[in-house]
């Protein structure tokens, strides 16, 4: 069995890197996991080496991918602690603001919600004409005009917020 190994360790190691390296994207992980899985190879004995592998590899890569992220999500919970962690006044504040930008944006018609959104997400002048069907000198009109009645819908809200405090 060593020598057969040994050839199939000639043979499919550039192979399983390749592999491993398509679910990992590291090739020193995938240079790891594949010696790994070789390791176990030679524990194991399997009758089909070259398949045993690759089964075992792949599963290999997918738990050491759960790791990661469960390692992760521990350091992203020791990162949140309460002396660096945001107040809980801003965070509501900035959700109240998101809220309230999501409400004077649907007050818009559809045509200035887009052509004011596209122009938000970086597209051109002529690329927004494209888009929308307008002329492209009818594009720098809408944008005006949507952006003084997005700022009024906004105040508006914000008024109407003041108002329901009182």
């Amino acid at each position: 069995m060593p020598e057969d190994l040994a050839e199939i360790y000639r043979s499919t190691f550039p192979a399983l890197v390749r592999f491993l390296y398509r679910k990992v994207w590291d090739v020193e992980r995938a240079e790891d996991l594949a010696q790994e899985a070789f390791a176990r190879a030679v524990v194991h004995k399997p009758e089909s080496a070259r398949g045993w592998l690759f089964v075992v590899a792949a599963n290999m890569a997918r738990d050491d991918a759960r790791r990661a992220a469960r390692e992760r999500r521990h350091l992203t919970l020791l990162k949140s602690d309460p002396a660096s962690a945001p107040a809980v006044d801003e965070a509501v504040h900035a959700e109240t603001e998101r809220s309230r930008v999501r409400t004077a944006l649907e007050q818009l018609t559809p045509r200035d919600r887009e052509v004011l959104l596209l122009w938000d997400a970086g597209l051109s002048y002529d690329e927004i004409a494209t888009q929308t069907g307008l002329a492209r000198g009818a594009v720098g009109t809408t944008l005006a005009r949507a952006r003084r009645r997005l700022v009024e819908a906004f105040a508006a809200g914000e008024q109407d917020e003041h108002i329901a405090r009182g």
